[in-house]
């Protein structure tokens, strides 16, 4: 590719607004987030870097929940200065549009305690070579937490215009993480009831996620009760695949 191609690729893989305005629109889902954000939690670590940090939502929730210092790299140019001015502030939070893919950037002076993206991996032509740049990010016993969409037949219209390049199982996260030279730590599904919703809405429907009555009833009923049940029994499927991996010590 030269130096012009470059310069015209985009940025981010699919319709950056759509993405942005769907961030938006499901800022409500207060509990559902909460509980996402609960799972990445123990394994944060000091100092994480966050790829895709969004509208950072997940960032401040962590941030709220101790974590005493974070790396929030965002490639979106709208979305980068949304987190420039949630955050000038904050003295905790350092603000970074790197491509984490280049062999070439060095994100900081020093290893993360971890390398965090939730709902980003899927936009990532090279999801190895993503999970692979853990190795000179994150020191070694760091972990990697990736959430991605789950199962590949319910990709609808709506995955493709956001620039959802697959979904998982958690056979093919997990093989992406062994590619990578990670080792894996756990991989779970998450939100059973969010699979045949989103199959139905966004895949049969062409749905697109908002926010609105639906939305909050769900928010207040549905998450609660699969939360409690899958703190204690992993379901076999789910909205979601969740996995953790560790940088082993060795030079990949």
């Amino acid at each position: 590719m030269t130096d012009q191609e470059a310069d015209r690729s985009p940025r981010v893989l699919g319709d950056s607004e759509a993405q942005s305005r769907s961030l938006e629109s499901v800022a409500s889902a207060v509990r559902y987030h909460d509980w996402l954000s609960s799972l990445a939690r123990p394994w944060l670590g000091d100092d994480p870097l966050e790829l895709g940090s969004g509208l950072g939502d997940y960032a401040q929730r962590w941030l709220d929940d101790g974590v005493p210092r974070m790396t929030l790299v965002e490639r979106d140019e709208a979305r980068l200065e949304v987190l420039r001015r949630s955050f000038r502030e904050d003295p905790r939070v350092t603000m970074l549009d790197v491509d984490i893919l280049d062999p070439q950037v060095a994100v900081s002076g020093e290893l993360h305690s971890s390398y965090v993206a939730f709902n980003v991996l899927e936009h990532i032509p090279d999801h190895v070579g993503a999970l692979r740049a853990a190795h000179r990010l994150v020191r070694p016993g760091g972990r990697v937490v990736m959430l991605v969409p789950a199962f590949p037949f319910a990709m609808s219209r709506f995955d493709r215009r956001v620039g959802h390049v697959r979904r998982y199982t958690k056979r093919s996260l997990a093989q992406a993480y062994r590619d990578a030279g990670l080792d894996l730590e756990l991989v779970h599904y998450v939100n059973a009831p969010g699979l045949p919703a989103w199959f139905v809405g966004m895949r049969l429907l062409g749905m697109t996620p908002g926010d609105g009555p639906l939305l909050r009833v769900w928010d207040s009923a549905v998450i609660p009760a699969a939360r409690a049940v899958e703190r204690r029994v992993r379901p076999p499927f789910g909205q979601s695949v969740f996995a953790v991996g560790v940088v082993p010590a060795r030079v990949v």
